[in-house]
């Protein structure tokens, strides 16, 4: 159940398989079926979560009913509402599956106390949060400046398996374009192909 967890590690750090298997008992292991959910609006994110395998989505509704995703979650990834986790206040999101997922779940206490026997993985958790910086800045950019084509485009590039897993109106809200203009985006890069 860990195989995806230490895989992540070892890409930022170098920790050798004690201290591997020291972390195993500060993470809940937990399973959810398609479409259920792993935090609703308005509840505390009580939990920073790791994929071990599925595919999950963090979004937002706003009064007209539309969905703006925020962020997929593929095995390898984590997932949850950092503000809410570390605050304490209700989320404004919701985390559900989009496939059978296995999660590997880290309370407030448990996330304090890992760091505490193992200092290295706060090197671990640095580098993750600086490259989220990086991502959401790029991101951020990108939505202000690129055309629907470019951002699709680099979303194709750099995330294949989210192309091929999720459905393609989730894609759309992604990318803050409508699932027409998608839609027409793909099939003008088909046909020029």
């Amino acid at each position: 159940m860990f195989e995806q967890l230490f895989h992540s590690i070892n890409q930022k750090i170098s920790l050798p398989a004690q201290e591997l298997e020291r972390i195993k008992p500060f993470f809940i292991p937990k399973k959810l079926r398609k479409r259920q959910y792993l935090l609703q609006e308005g509840d505390v994110c009580k939990y920073t979560t790791f994929v071990e395998k599925g595919a999950l989505r963090s979004y937002s509704l706003h009064e007209k009913g539309n969905e703006h995703v925020i962020q997929f979650a593929l095995e390898g990834w984590w997932v949850g509402d950092m503000y809410s986790f570390l605050t304490g206040e209700p989320s404004m999101y919701n985390i559900d599956a989009l496939e059978d997922a296995e999660l590997l779940l880290l309370t407030p206490a448990a996330n304090e106390a890992m760091l505490a026997a193992v200092p290295a993985m706060e090197k671990y958790f640095r580098l993750l949060l600086q490259n989220n910086m990086i991502a959401m800045q790029r991101r951020l950019v990108a939505s202000l400046s690129l055309s629907a084509e470019e951002k699709y485009t680099r979303l194709v590039n750099s995330y294949p398996d989210i192309i091929q897993r999720v459905p393609q109106h989730m894609i759309a809200s992604y990318l803050g374009i409508t699932p027409e203009t998608l839609s027409r985006i793909r099939k003008q890069m088909s046909t020029t192909r």
